[in-house]
């Protein structure tokens, strides 16, 4: 604020010209007392854990809301004042309190010694028909009797809550159909409803909506919105990969037609709406998230899927990594994205140690659309757009050369909002780079500027991946050599022409799969020692469920409706991973979350469908830091023989040997633990071995439990490159179910060695292979 105020001449004796003085510093303190108001910005003071018994009462309830307000009022001055801040009390399993607050008394909090952190309200980005046959729980429609989906009945009863745009519950993959009664633990309710009418059912069981976080923020919001129905589609998308019911002849406008299936058919769903229209960049907010994860826990959901994120931080600043915490302490398996941030290394988010963090890849089918040029070259690209009239070349242009006169060439060929002019564009296919804006957004503006098609040609970052979209026009996404033939036909070749043939889906593509580009990458910048991501899923091009109140581009001149779509993200393989636990769950009801966990990653895959290692989208190999432990693999998740196990004490012994103090880790798990002595990070029990920056040598130890029959495993360790690994003793024998044994590995880095390096720990039976990667780097000589 820049306000001038012209201030008398304080010795002028005139009357007058006094009191104009005493009127203008009054306006001054007014002004000031604005700009000061001007800078209260919502908060989250977290206090750690609550401890409650089995059973809640109102009046706990009410106790725990009067102590957020005694505590705050010391600051504000009054109960009252604390009253009119806080517009969530966090009060059942996470404790604490949101409130909007001046800088300066989020800074007095903060040194209250109930207080264990203090951070800003954060915003968080939003980060199918065949992809459960690429996974091998189906082939061609026929269910194997040895499928997990058939061991573990479809997921039956297990509880899945999704953290996201809320859901559209008329879609089918929410119908009731062959559902019994909702379990009885069930403790939700349905914020869904029409005309005062519940639109929840046996199979939507719940849900419900959080936006004080989001106003708080800034966010504008009318009635219409104080609801769990989805107007954006990421949420019912998400939904219903992970455990949408069986829809026959589902496709996207007659593309990629067969039967819509979540990971777990037959289990709960329960929408938990924490994400609405973008604002300065963000969706969602941590308040609203913590009270979502507040509330799941409290209702009894089993499984918990949270596709979003953000810039990573530490852990007790961090509203994702706090709430997952507590719904981990209470037996609850929390999945979340890595973030579509890559392939940028260190881009990983959610990379808490109790989390399963999920990257996206491809699966073995494509939405082929052809760039057919009149030179005679076939250039395959894809789309879920309309086809332009056969056998028919139009004139091809290079948005560069179709730049407005205002505009920049290198703007134009990213086909940015106004920069195209029309009467260079119109009745021809347009050529456009991919970059900065989103890729329906390109087709609008070409559509806008009068092209009848497009051409989207990758940048060089994006590489091999391409994705099916359903643009607004006739479009052919393409890779990025490819891209280059086109964009050096059109820009040497007089009276250019191609044309764009019609999506057509097509199978058993190779080589799959491979990382998709955006998929964020380690190293973890918060915990080097953590490996992440921890696995990887399909998330490129997946056809689930979507939202009937919002067009497919979300653009306002886009008047299409449909009741399934093709998206691509993080989002869409965490959920993915969602089902899958949703299975484990059914089938393991007594495994801990990190059981689940260790199950998933040690059976994954890190070579394709060509039988050779895992790419990346340029082609070139890919590394942990983009899959973690590999592709999941659910048949062999099941039954992993051996995982590495871990337990709530274990996770505050990880705290400890970070940092945290005594008094800290209190209040974070709300029980007394005792520091180790002596803790290294090194051997904290993950199923993956991250080694960054090692001087000479290091010993670390691991832990694995038998949950299969009894046998001896053998060690099997595959080097990095410049570092000697190796395992004592070499022999595992078990004996019984729940059986646990120590191993420790010596690993040794040779003084040439630069940069990071990979290998694998595999301890096989002969039947069970529980593998682990080895990321390791040497320390600068």
């Amino acid at each position: 604020m820049n306000i001038k105020v012209s201030l008398p001449h304080l010795f002028q004796s005139d009357k007058s010209k006094m009191l104009s003085y005493f009127l203008a510093l009054f306006i001054l303190f007014v002004v000031f007392q604005q700009s000061v108001s001007a800078t209260k910005k919502s908060y989250i003071v977290y206090l750690g854990g609550h401890s409650h018994g089995p059973e809640v009462t109102t009046a706990d309830l009410h106790r725990v809301v009067d102590s957020h307000h005694e505590l705050l009022g010391l600051t504000l001055g009054s109960k009252e004042k604390a009253r009119d801040a806080i517009f969530y009390s966090y009060k059942r399993h996470i404790n604490g309190f949101a409130a909007v607050l001046e800088e300066h008394e989020a800074a007095k909090i903060a040194e209250h010694p109930d207080v264990v952190s203090v951070f800003l309200n954060q915003g968080r980005k939003l980060h199918t028909t065949h992809s459960w046959d690429f996974l091998m729980l189906e082939k061609n429609g026929v269910i194997h009797p040895s499928s997990i989906w058939k061991k573990a009945r479809f997921g039956e009863d297990t509880i899945i809550g999704n953290l996201d745009t809320g859901v559209w519950p008329e879609s089918k993959s929410f119908t009731e159909r062959g559902f019994g009664p909702i379990p009885s633990k069930w403790k939700g309710t349905c914020q869904i409803n029409d005309n005062a009418r519940s639109l929840c059912n046996r199979k939507l069981i719940g849900g419900r909506y959080f936006n004080k976080g989001y106003t708080a923020f800034g966010g504008k919001l009318n009635s219409s919105f104080n609801s769990a129905r989805d107007y954006d589609g990421h949420g019912t998308h998400t939904l219903s990969t992970a455990a949408g019911n069986f829809v026959p002849n589902a496709s996207v406008f007659g593309v990629g037609n067969g039967t819509a299936k979540g990971g777990s058919p037959k289990a709960r769903v329960a929408a938990y709406k924490v994400c609405w229209p973008q604002i300065n960049g963000s969706e969602c907010f941590d308040a609203d998230i913590m009270k979502a994860f507040d509330m799941a826990i409290q209702d009894s959901v089993d499984v918990l899927s949270v596709s979003l994120g953000g810039v990573p931080v530490d852990y007790l600043y961090d509203g994702i990594a706090i709430a997952s915490f507590h719904a981990v302490m209470n037996g609850i398996v929390v999945i979340a994205s890595a973030g579509n941030s890559g392939p940028f290394p260190g881009s990983v988010s959610n990379v808490a140690p109790w989390l399963i963090t999920v990257g996206a890849s491809t699966i073995d089918r494509e939405f082929e659309a052809y760039a057919v040029l009149q030179n005679g070259m076939h250039l395959k690209g894809t789309s879920l757009s309309t086809a332009l009239p056969a056998n028919r070349f139009y004139p091809l242009i290079s948005a560069a050369q179709a730049k407005a006169a205002n505009s920049s060439a290198s703007d134009a060929i990213l086909c940015k909002p106004g920069t195209l002019d029309s009467n260079k564009v119109k009745g021809k296919i347009l050529v456009c780079q991919r970059g900065e804006t989103a890729r329906v957004d390109k087709g609008e503006q070409a559509l806008r500027a009068g092209a009848v098609g497009m051409i989207l040609c990758n940048d060089k970052a994006s590489g091999n991946e391409i994705i099916a979209d359903p643009h607004v026009l006739p479009t052919s996404h393409i890779k990025y050599t490819d891209g280059l033939a086109v964009f050096a036909y059109v820009n040497t070749t007089k009276n250019a022409k191609g044309l764009i043939t019609a999506p057509k889906a097509q199978l058993n593509t190779k080589p799959a799969p491979f990382m998709a580009s955006f998929s964020s990458r380690g190293p973890n910048t918060i915990t080097a020692e953590i490996l992440k991501p921890d696995i990887t899923a399909p998330g490129v091009n997946i056809i689930a469920a979507y939202s009937e109140g919002v067009s497919p581009t979300h653009e306002d001149f886009d008047d299409r409706r449909t009741p399934f779509i093709s998206e691509s993200g993080t989002s869409m393989s965490c959920p993915h991973v969602a089902g899958i636990v949703g299975l484990m769950k059914t089938l393991h009801p007594n495994w801990s979350p990190a059981a689940i966990r260790s199950a998933i990653m040690t059976t994954a895959r890190t070579r394709d469908n060509t039988v050779n290692p895992m790419l990346d989208a340029d082609y070139k190999k890919a590394t942990p830091f983009a899959y973690g432990s590999g592709h999941i693999r659910p048949n062999r998740a099941m039954d992993p023989g051996l995982v590495y196990d871990l337990n709530v004490n274990d996770y505050l012994d990880f705290l400890c040997g970070i940092g945290y103090n005594k008094t800290i880790i209190h209040r974070f798990s709300g029980t007394f633990h005792a520091c180790p002595k002596k803790y290294n990070l090194l051997d904290f029990n993950y199923p993956s071995i991250s080694v960054q920056n090692l001087p000479g040598s290091v010993t670390v130890w691991r832990k694995l439990k038998n949950v299969g029959k009894p046998g001896t495993y053998a060690a099997r360790v595959h080097q990095p490159p410049g570092f000697s690994v190796s395992v004592e003793p070499k022999v595992l024998k078990f004996e019984k179910i729940g059986e646990e044994k120590r191993f420790k590995l010596n690993i040794k880095a040779k003084k040439t060695t630069k940069g990071y390096k990979y290998g694998r720990l595999t301890w096989t039976d002969g039947f069970h292979y529980v593998r682990s990667p080895i990321v390791a780097s040497a320390a600068n000589q």
